[in-house]
């Protein structure tokens, strides 16, 4: 007889490998794009829309759909989302046009947007009573994922055959896997008699504001690195480095995900009035190394950025989403929630624009470049902006005591 222990401690890895499995499958494209663009004959600007129609549809799915998990249940949606990454890794396969690669990256985003929500959710509620760090599982499972899904598809495109089906021919059955896992886990959601279904419109009361501003401006650094780190460094390390590995390419990108990670475990050890400071303090610093690798076009130092502004973007979304939900009304979270990870959203796709359509005026070395200072300075300016409202904070907390 299975015990209520090891039935919980099943569910909670199921949802959590659920996500993983699904947040692999927004990355797979990444080492591809050099074959597309050889065989469909289209430049870096194109690439840079390919990739902001993914935060489209992450956004679309977060607005319409991110809240609908509470009353339908967490394994409808669940299983939505699965589909969605099933349905774009078809179009994958069958796509041989720009348009098609488009939607694609359009069903993948509503995959991630309905994953990022209704997942993290339900892998903090399956979660036994021992485990005291579910919502680091949560994170860690969506950036591993994010980070996994690179080096799969840059292995196989350069050992293994047919380098633009394959991957996701085995994407496809880790989905299948998922969906039969998510189809037997426990439903933590009691549906009420009536659903009331709308589009969630995200708000931030004006108690949360300064925090919610503070935690913005950093999430706008840190996601521009990570948006820039799956569409730029590519072509940095193809057409400035001459790097042609789809192995390493995806190493490089996987290893800003994974540093990601660690930068948010690490928290756990580190004095709370710190973490923003140092996640900015870091993220500073892979940006001197970045701009410096594209100016001298060493790859080590591309590395040291990838680790570095992995380990700063890290500890900025953790320590952001902690500042942000921990001033937020109880009533209110979800809608809170839900506007700042739109905030991070658009910080991925809207740099990935302006660099795609700048390389061409300006060349990939001086964007590059331009991009690593000025995602410096922006992460500065979140650094002495938390430093403010943790001040007033603390001279509020001190006249009420």
């Amino acid at each position: 007889m299975t015990s209520p222990d090891s039935t919980s401690s099943r569910d909670f890895l199921i949802a959590a490998a659920a996500l993983l499995i699904a947040m692999v499958g927004t990355t797979l494209p990444t080492p591809l794009y050099a074959i597309y663009q050889q065989r469909l004959g289209f430049d870096a600007s194109w690439l840079t829309i390919i990739f902001s129609i993914y935060a489209a549809g992450v956004i679309a799915a977060l607005l319409a759909v991110g809240s609908w998990s509470d009353q339908v249940g967490r394994r409808p949606m669940l299983l939505a989302g699965l589909f969605m990454g099933a349905l774009s890794a078809v179009i994958f396969l069958l796509s041989d046009s720009i348009g098609g690669l488009l939607l694609g990256r359009l069903f993948s985003g509503f995959s991630a947007g309905i994953m990022t929500g209704t997942a993290t959710v339900a892998v903090i509620e399956l979660a036994p009573k021992a485990w005291k760090n579910a919502t680091l599982v949560a994170t860690a499972a969506n950036m591993l994922g994010l980070g996994v899904g690179p080096l799969l598809a840059g292995f196989t495109s350069q050992y293994l055959q047919d380098p633009l089906h394959l991957i996701f021919y085995v994407h496809l059955a880790l989905l299948l896997l998922a969906a039969l896992g998510v189809a037997v886990i426990r439903e933590t959601v009691k549906r009420p008699p009536r659903f009331k279904l709308a589009i969630q419109k995200p708000s931030v009361p004006a108690s949360v504001r300064g925090v919610f501003i503070s935690a913005s401006i950093a999430g706008l650094a840190g996601f521009s690195v990570a948006g820039l780190f799956t569409s730029m460094v590519p072509s940095v390390m193809m057409h400035i480095m001459q790097v042609r590995g789809g192995v390493l390419i995806g190493a490089v990108i996987g290893l800003f995900f994974v540093a990601s990670i660690l930068g948010q475990a690490l928290l756990q050890w580190l004095p709370k009035g710190v973490h923003m400071t140092l996640g900015c303090a870091g993220l500073i610093a892979g940006m001197v190394c970045l701009g410096l690798s594209i100016a001298t076009a060493q790859l080590l130092l591309l590395v040291g950025a990838g680790l570095l502004a992995g380990l700063g973007q890290g500890m900025i979304l953790r320590a952001g989403m902690g500042a942000v939900t921990a001033c937020s009304p109880a009533h209110q979270k979800a809608a809170v929630t839900s506007a700042f990870f739109v905030v991070l959203y658009i910080s991925i796709s809207v740099p990935v624009v302006a660099v795609g359509f700048s390389v061409r005026s300006f060349g990939l070395p001086h964007v590059g470049e331009f991009f690593a200072t000025l995602v410096a300075l922006v992460a500065l300016l979140a650094m002495i902006s938390m430093k403010r409202v943790q001040s007033r904070q603390a001279a509020l907390a001190a006249s009420g005591s």
